[in-house]
């Protein structure tokens, strides 16, 4: 074997030196990990994540200053027909004496009664920082579970910002450890199922976990110059799993492929690099560009995905060329030990026609029509496809709101029956104002008219006995006035009355102050204005992807025609993804099915966050098929024969990478929350789709359709002839048909 690529040479030096090369791996993720852990992590500000006018309010009242203490309240309501006043009010004045007497209380008001008489509120100021409430809300919650001993009679609870997000943290904390105990149990099951033997299944999960680690290190240190967000590490995990996993198995397959061809094992690693470890470049560098894509988006969560989604990529790239080919090495043979006897029989790379094809009649059975009837197979499979894309025509989008939380948690009840008792604790508007502190009493007096004029509109709630929400800073050049709405922040009504809010009532009131500046925010706005950024930003990551991904693949292929038609494939992939979700979610069809309440919309970052990453994994398989039929075609086979071949030796690995991403992503699909759902069926049904109908059908299908068109490419572009790195076998009769 020649000096070759670099990839060629970096794995027969790791191959030559496998301690070494072991050893350098272990001090990267060691150096790496304890690095970011000691450099500290830097969250995203208020201020990094401001989008919009709602971004505007959020600063405007940042610069206000309040102390804005967390709230807490116990809510008193009857088991069954009307509330007695006075049992309520005993209850609340027992509850009043039992708070005042907790640690963490700073004070405790004076009860509320409904306006239909329905219910009691007693209102709790917490002490502290309001960031660590949740954190020490568990007495409060004790003292009214005692409250609630004490009068059986009435239904006595609390319900509040700390409470609910204890509630939740502890449900979804519950969600992600179980998720988290699932999924490497699935991949090691699934790549036991692949391989036959259990080291070469351990071997990709240890590559994963191990560029997980380093990437997270790494991430933490990229945080001092993009800051973090809440989301990254599970970004991280998630597409380094993923990647970790594909990559290795590329490898893993290849190397032992050419080892059942009679292969030395040095030879082997060369050849897998040559091949696999190419594809795994380009790959790599094709996730690389997608979720770079992220950071035109210009929002700070975003940023941060794509930081570490990018660390976590070339982390895993660096690690299949590097150790990966050193524990090949190194393990020789013993990677197929422990044998798993009948999986082993089933996946034991096979030499003769078949080239290493675990199912030899499965797969020719698939590709059948798309090689005997290239076109008719290619009208109908995309036709289908775009059929199911046709849904995403109608896609809404929206932040799901506290209406989209479990109900399953006492806290969220709780909720549900303050918002229907108090209205005006369920879903505000946020006005912020700045003007000349010299102007105040202007801006008051003039937010004191628009809560009356907002009081008579049925767009909004009634304004409470005791006057409007009305906070003013120490320094007076900040005003906030809260304004409630009866409606569900997903609801038209509830968009409406910030419509009307910014469109009318408030320019209408502040709009002879002189030297205001004002701003509406809150969830609905929230939900409305990031919507907003994110439709005017996706064109714009689109088109980068589709640009430098094109260029990679012509620079790869050195073919328009294959940097074209992958181009077409997976955006044919991410429509067909998108429909479904739509299909799924819009509707309300399968809430049974996957245990959730329709929104009636599809979460606001996911259209834009799923099309990087579906784009950049399809990318993966793409790679590694095409190129296992240009190794057909330089080695001097036809088009429809290279086809054949790419298709049948590259299926086993494809379908292997995509039933463990399909495993992984379903296990998200249980979660709790509506994100995580979407998130979770949206991949693995956009993974499924891409390994099985666009690579199994669509593909071969243009593929034999253009012949040899398919590697046309300018003369500048042209690459001399190449011999194929190995000698593929001839297709297979049945595979080819008739001519």
């Amino acid at each position: 074997m020649g000096a070759g690529p670099v990839t060629v040479r970096l794995a027969r030096w790791s191959a030559e030196h496998p301690w070494r090369a072991i050893a350098l791996w272990v001090v990267f993720v060691a150096v790496c990990f304890v690095g970011g852990s000691a450099a500290g992590l830097k969250e995203a500000s208020g201020a990094d994540q401001a989008v919009g006018e709602s971004g505007r309010a959020g600063l405007i009242v940042a610069a206000g200053d309040f102390a804005d203490p967390a709230v807490e309240n116990v809510l008193i309501t009857s088991r069954g027909g009307a509330l007695d006043p006075a049992a309520a009010r005993a209850a609340a004045d027992d509850a009043a004496v039992r708070l005042r007497a907790v640690t963490g209380v700073a004070s405790v008001g004076e009860p509320v009664t409904a306006r239909d008489g329905s219910a009691l509120l007693l209102p709790i100021t917490m002490s502290g920082d309001p960031r660590t409430a949740a954190d020490r809300v568990q007495p409060l919650r004790d003292a009214t579970a005692e409250v609630q001993d004490g009068h059986p009679r009435l239904r006595v609870e609390q319900v509040g910002g700390p409470s609910i997000n204890q509630a939740l943290d502890d449900t979804l904390g519950d969600d992600f450890k179980r998720a988290e105990l699932l999924s490497l149990p699935v991949t090691l099951a699934i790549l036991i199922i692949a391989f036959g033997a259990l080291i070469a299944a351990g071997v990709p999960v240890l590559l994963a976990l191990s560029s997980v680690a380093a990437a997270m290190g790494l991430s933490t240190l990229a945080s001092h110059l993009v800051p973090a967000t809440d989301t990254t590490a599970s970004v991280i995990l998630l597409i380094g799993m993923a990647v970790g996993v594909d990559y290795s198995l590329f490898y893993v397959r290849r190397e032992r492929e050419e080892r059942a061809k009679g292969r030395s094992g040095l030879d082997a690693v060369e050849i897998a690099a040559e091949t696999s470890g190419h594809a795994v470049v380009v790959s790599g560098l094709a996730v690389m560009i997608s979720m770079g894509g992220l950071l035109l988006a210009d929002d700070a969560v975003f940023s941060s995905l794509a930081v570490g989604s990018i660390l976590v990529v070339a982390v895993a790239v660096i690690g299949s060329l590097t150790v990966l080919p050193a524990l090949l090495a190194k393990l020789g043979r013993w990677v197929d030990r422990p044998r798993v006897p009948l999986l082993w029989r089933l996946t034991a790379p096979r030499t003769g026609r078949h080239g290493g094809q675990a199912s030899p009649r499965f797969w020719p059975a698939v590709l059948r029509p798309a090689l005997r009837a290239p076109v008719a197979t290619l009208v109908i499979s995309v036709g289908l496809l775009l059929a199911l894309a046709t849904p995403a025509l109608g896609m809404k989008m929206k932040f799901p709101g506290m209406e989209d939380l479990p109900r399953s948690t006492p806290a969220m009840q709780a909720y549900d029956r303050l918002t229907a008792a108090f209205p005006s604790n369920g879903t505000t508007h946020t006005v912020a104002v700045r003007a000349p502190a010299g102007e105040a009493d202007r801006v008051e007096a003039a937010l004191t008219a628009l809560a009356g004029r907002a009081s008579a509109d049925p767009l909004f709630a009634p304004t409470e006995a005791t006057g409007p929400r009305i906070e003013v800073s120490a320094d007076r050049r900040v005003s906030v006035l809260e304004v409630a709405t009866p409606h569900t922040s997903r609801t038209d009504e509830a968009v409406r009355s910030l419509d009307r809010l910014r469109d009318d009532l408030v320019p209408a009131a502040l709009g002879g102050v002189p030297g205001v500046e004002y701003a509406v925010g809150g969830d609905i706005a929230d939900s409305e204005d990031y919507s907003r950024h994110i439709r005017d930003k996706l064109p714009i990551v689109v088109g980068f992807v589709l640009l430098l991904t094109f260029l990679v693949m012509v620079l790869t292929f050195r073919s328009v025609v294959i940097a074209l038609s992958s181009i077409v494939l997976n955006l044919l992939s991410a429509g067909a993804a998108y429909g479904l979700l739509v299909l799924v979610f819009q509707g309300d069809w399968a809430e049974g099915l996957l245990g959730f309440t329709s929104m009636g919309a599809i979460v606001t970052w996911l259209p834009l966050f799923l099309f990087v990453v579906l784009f950049g994994l399809s990318m993966d398989y793409h790679v590694f098929v095409v190129s296992r039929i240009r190794e057909g075609v330089r080695a001097g086979m036809s088009n429809r024969d290279a086809v054949a071949y790419g298709i049948t030796s590259s299926a086993g690995v494809v379908t292997s990478a995509a039933i463990v991403m399909v495993g992984v992503f379903s296990i998200f699909a249980t979660l709790s929350t509506i994100d995580m759902k979407q998130l979770g069926v949206g991949l693995a049904a956009a993974i499924l789709l891409d390994a099985t109908i666009i690579r199994a059908v669509v593909l071969p299908a243009l593929m034999t359709m253009l012949g040899d068109a398919n590697w046309w490419a300018p003369r500048f572009l042209r690459a001399r002839p190449a011999p194929a790195p190995t000698e593929p076998p001839a297709a297979t009769p049945e595979l080819v048909g008739s001519r």
